[in-house]
């Protein structure tokens, strides 16, 4: 009956008290006038029974106890290596055997979450920088040396997977990209910036949003650095860039949403639009007179780069500024101004279901039911205990949710996400163990989709990320299903070239730098079927499809297993192949 209050919130909206008149154990909800019970039948099998407004008024018998069992016990524990290996697909940046072992010794996956959120945070991208000395390099101040290297070793090596995971997300929603990026020593900015991510991934949104907002990457990204009040004699105005995304983007979106993520209609049947471009322009005036802090060296040396940006006063515009139903008063300092204006927008009622579809989408599905938003977005408006914008209340609602959990899902053919390149890249290297033969980690920018991956990490091309979440592949059945497929918009004909000529290379230990440890697999290389139900579980965790496993085994079968070089030639193949499958590539 838990379950079902979770599961089916709108019609068990509470979680009430187990009432008993025989032969029922059930639950009242006033709320809905519905009833939740089980009891016994004739032959003593127990049973679930509804009855109210929810059955038309007559007592229904919805099935067996039992036939609920998998379904509720799945978002308790794996019960499989297969399943285990699923929710590690979801929750972290790519596993190993040990990790898959670990989880199912946890006791569950809400006891390993709670591990994970426990876990000291992983070195920094900035303190891995200083530990190679771009601190004193003249081409990490002027360029970007180092900046690909920092990021890739921490999303390929850091132990604290889920924040990392959490933290990619994160950055997927307010998005920095170092090409929008200028001045000296942008590798130390984005570093402070993905830091400042990580920091904050299990933590409350309100505090993560200020940090942004402050941030001297975001800050110089959004031109809020260096944004000046008004001045009626030269006719300046306030940059309204950030203004316009702290909105459109990082907050409330363009439309009112209702909790489940669904527009709402005004009396025409149209959305309803969130904010005017008045209320840009008056917003933009909260923003002024925020630049960075230069005290002590400067931007001679980094150290301004991890600073919040600091006000003058001078700069900032004294005027009124009203959006959003508040009004900031005239003459309001910069600070009680800025608190104003992000306390208002995070408590707007937008925040939960547009946060948190997102999250969904990144993380489990493309497409998730209105009630699986409604629920994540319940737990962003309260944790259980009050607090508002739990960020870690909100990744554990995502990963335990019923439908993320739910085994029938893997047969759902609209339930799913296509697999962002870099992310497989990344799976790839940390379920093969890769490790970098200079410590350097040279893979470099992989955003050419001719030649690599078509996408790389801090490298968005512009503020709306490397893809829309609306986005749907034109003239396709995605589209004609009404379905959304954000991460197809990176896919087309160079693009899917492009990735499995990259990968050919790496999975062959073609990369000169970062090469992958296949000795567990070459121990297996002589029984192609233990070999490809190995690289399964680490790459994929369901099984594949007949037709796809067919096609794998005649491949490997056609490669005699007899010396180290067949051996290699096999393990490569099963792991280049699986990586090209429709089966992995779409995470279920």
């Amino acid at each position: 009956m838990d379950w079902a209050e979770n599961v089916y919130s709108p019609f068990f909206p509470s979680h009430e008290p187990d009432l008993r008149a025989d032969p029922f154990t059930y639950r009242y909800y006033p709320s809905t006038q519905n009833y939740l019970g089980v009891a016994a039948d004739a032959s003593g099998v127990s049973r679930v029974y509804i009855f109210g407004p929810i059955s038309g008024g007559v007592l229904a018998d919805v099935g067996a106890l039992a036939d609920f069992s998998e379904r509720v016990l799945a978002g308790v524990a794996p019960a499989s290596d297969a399943l285990a290996a699923r929710f590690l697909s979801q929750a972290t940046l790519g596993y190993t055997e040990a990790d898959i072992a670990a989880l199912r010794a946890a006791g569950g996956y809400r006891a390993w979450l709670q591990a994970e959120m426990a876990k000291p945070i992983s070195t920094s991208n900035w303190d891995w920088l200083v530990s190679k000395g771009y601190d004193t390099n003249a081409n990490a101040m002027t360029g970007l040396a180092g900046f690909d290297s920092s990021i890739w070793q921490r999303l390929i090596t850091a132990p604290d997977g889920l924040r990392q995971r959490m933290a990619l997300a994160l950055s997927e929603f307010f998005v920095v990209g170092v090409d929008g990026v200028t001045g000296n020593w942008k590798p130390f900015r984005m570093a402070a910036y993905w830091d400042l991510l990580a920091a904050n991934a299990f933590g409350n949104y309100r505090t993560l949003l200020e940090q942004v907002t402050l941030s001297v990457a975001m800050g110089n990204y959004l031109n809020m650095a260096g944004n000046q009040k008004e001045n009626a004699a030269t006719g300046r105005v306030p940059d309204e860039n950030y203004a316009r995304e702290v909105m459109q983007l990082f907050s409330i979106g363009l439309v009112e949403l209702n909790l489940d993520g669904t527009p709402k209609l005004n009396s025409q049947g149209q959305p309803i639009e969130t904010y005017t471009q008045d209320m840009v322009t008056q917003l933009a005036r909260v923003f002024t007179g925020w630049d960075f802090d230069r005290s002590g060296s400067g931007t001679t040396v980094p150290e301004f780069a991890r600073k919040p940006m600091v006000l003058n006063a001078n700069l900032h515009s004294n005027l009124a500024a009203s959006f959003l139903g508040v009004t900031v008063p005239a003459n309001t300092a910069g600070a009680a101004a800025l608190k104003i204006a992000l306390d208002t927008l995070a408590a707007h009622p937008n925040v939960g279901p547009f946060l948190g579809k997102q999250l969904i989408q990144r993380l489990v599905t493309s497409n998730p039911s209105p009630y699986y938003v409604a629920r994540v977005a319940k737990v962003f408006n309260d944790n259980g205990q009050g607090v508002r914008g739990d960020l870690g209340a909100v990744v554990r609602a995502v990963l335990l949710d019923d439908e993320a959990r739910d085994p029938a899902k893997l047969s759902d053919p609209s339930w799913g996400k296509l697999r962002e390149p870099m992310l497989r890249a990344i799976q790839w290297a940390r379920a093969f163990k890769a490790n970098s033969l200079t410590g350097n980690w040279n893979l470099g920018n992989t955003s050419d989709p001719s030649r690599s991956l078509g996408q790389s990490p801090q490298r968005s091309p512009s503020v709306f990320n490397y893809f829309r979440p609306g986005y749907v592949p034109a003239g396709s059945a995605i589209g004609t299903a009404s379905l959304v497929a954000p991460e197809f918009q990176l896919s087309n004909e160079t693009s899917v070239a492009g990735y499995l000529n990259a990968m050919q290379n790496v999975v062959g230990s073609g990369h000169s730098d970062v090469k992958p440890n296949y000795v567990s697999e070459l121990a297996v290389a002589a029984d192609a079927n233990a070999l490809l139900d190995r690289v399964v579980v680490l790459l994929n965790g369901t099984a594949l499809s007949t037709t796809s496993r067919a096609t794998i085994l005649g491949a490997l079968n056609a490669i005699a297993a007899t010396s180290d070089t067949g051996k290699a030639n096999r393990v490569y193949a099963a792991v280049f192949l699986v990586l090209a499958s429709p089966d992995y590539l779409v995470q279920k």
